[in-house]
């Protein structure tokens, strides 16, 4: 009889292994110990090229905006580039199958990011310390240390999920921070922030990527209750009413975060991101429309009964309305950042050669406004894919874990950088009410960046648990 060796196959799973099985089975190992390599070699050639186009866009700034090169900003610029090497090779040591793709593109969304502050540091003739684009840079340092800490100290994501409560706690306290008198502050119209004397800080952000580890954590172990059971109406089949509870209380919470911090965007950017997890962990497109139709009927009351919604919506409605425009909290910055994109049309006027200035906040709320006018829309669209590889190497990392928990941090994670901004460039382009959340990475401020650099080193750390978990292939 033939065997399969005979018939010129690979012999399948026996046991014991015989020699040639061996010889096989131990060039399949050695051929995996070879990826972990190419992956971090890959990286470190992204990298270097995302630190020459970072350099070279503060370059290009200061020969538009000054018409000669000064030293002191290209150097903290390179001194990041020299801060993102030590990153890559923590990684090659203590995460060497982590994502090759999200550190490139955090850092070099990042320096982007810098290099407009800085140009529009250079038009409100900023310098030393009082330069936002300064600022900026060591806030981006703070945060890639803060990253490599917890690539340090988180060594196997599952170890978050023992914490899935603790986590639910410190959100719900990042909360609610804003509203305690003494530390709360309010800019803007919105009470966002918290103020220790000189030290301000956004704690929302942070509450973000708590709020997703819990939600990671409780949809695993209730995701048999909300997705098996319910009355069927059509062709979906909605929950019952004691399995409510969770999309009623984040429902609450949302409209509290607009109620009482007048803040419509990170309202959506919460309950958006529990509705994606509840729909990932249980498949029931039900759960989306239920929370959609929640979402949507509250924020039209709010919009009827809270003047700060209203505005917002006559805003986005009715923007080139005269009365409108000139109003106090009015139209007036989201018309001048359209006029801006406008002028920058498709290949843009050229880093240092618009006037981004004349928008207010251009640097934070604007500055997608700002990269718009000064780069083109073939500039935004490469910013747009940059992001788009983002979250999709996120959405790969999570589609490939093997353990429930991972995946749903991983679409979490992911999904919050992508809504927000769509939330973000949809205000600014009309194509939704104008909100007051920030661009990840490119926008000044510290707790955005703080968070989004932790959203990075967790979705590497992801990467790196996904690729080591064990799979015995014998050939």
């Amino acid at each position: 009889m033939q065997t399969p060796t005979d018939a010129g196959t690979s012999p399948q799973v026996a046991a014991p292994l015989g020699s040639g099985q061996r010889s096989t089975f131990t060039n399949t190992i050695r051929l995996r110990l070879r990826v972990p390599s190419k992956q971090r070699n890959l990286e470190l050639v992204l990298l270097i090229f995302a630190s020459i186009i970072n350099v070279s866009a503060i370059a290009l700034v200061q020969l538009g905006a000054l018409h000669k090169i000064e030293g002191s900003m290209i150097g903290l610029t390179i001194g990041l580039a020299v801060l993102g090497l030590v990153f890559h090779v923590v990684l090659r040591f203590f995460a060497s199958q982590a994502d090759p793709f999200i550190l490139p593109v955090s850092a070099l969304l990042n320096g982007i990011g810098i290099a407009e502050i800085h140009r529009l540091d250079i038009g409100n003739k900023l310098s030393g310390l009082n330069a936002i684009g300064v600022r900026q840079v060591m806030w981006t340092a703070m945060a890639m240390v803060i990253a490599l800490a917890v690539i340090l100290l988180v060594r196997n994501h599952r170890v978050l999920q023992r914490y899935r409560y603790v986590a639910m706690f410190v959100g719900i306290l990042l909360l609610v921070l804003p509203m305690l008198p003494g530390i709360g502050s309010t800019k803007f119209g919105a009470r966002l922030w918290i103020e220790i004397g000189p030290f301000s800080f956004q704690p929302g952000e942070l509450a973000k990527i708590a709020l997703a580890i819990f939600f990671a954590g409780y949809l695993v172990t209730s995701r048999d209750s909300l997705s098996m059971v319910g009355k069927k109406i059509l062709w979906m089949r909605f929950p019952r009413a004691r399995d409510l509870g969770p999309i009623l209380v984040l429902w609450a919470a949302a409209m509290a975060v607009l109620i009482f911090q007048h803040d419509l965007g990170t309202s959506l950017l919460y309950f958006g991101l529990f509705l994606v997890m509840i729909y990932v962990a249980t498949g029931r497109v039900s759960w989306v429309v239920l929370g959609l139709g929640m979402f949507l009927a509250g924020a039209f009351v709010a919009s009827r009964l809270l003047s700060y919604v209203s505005g917002r919506f006559d805003n986005w409605l009715d923007a080139f309305n005269p009365n409108i425009y000139d109003a106090t909290g009015g139209s007036y910055q989201l018309v001048q950042g359209i006029f801006g994109l406008a002028h920058g049309g498709l290949i843009g006027t050229g880093l240092g050669e618009g006037r981004p200035g004349i928008v207010p906040l251009a640097e934070s709320d604007y500055i997608v406004a700002s990269l718009g006018e000064e780069l083109g829309l073939a500039g935004l669209f490469a910013i747009i894919a940059l992001y788009l590889l983002f979250v999709s190497r996120g959405f790969r990392i999570g589609f490939a874990g093997q353990d429930d928990f991972g995946r749903l941090l991983g679409i979490g994670l992911s999904f919050v950088v992508g809504l927000q901004v769509f939330i973000v460039i949809g205000g600014i382009t009309r194509v939704i009410p104008l909100t007051g959340l920030t661009t990840p990475f490119l926008a000044a401020g510290g707790s955005s960046l703080v968070a989004n650099w932790i959203i990075a080193a967790l979705l590497l750390r992801l990467s790196d648990s996904v690729r080591n978990q064990p799979r015995l292939v014998v050939e």
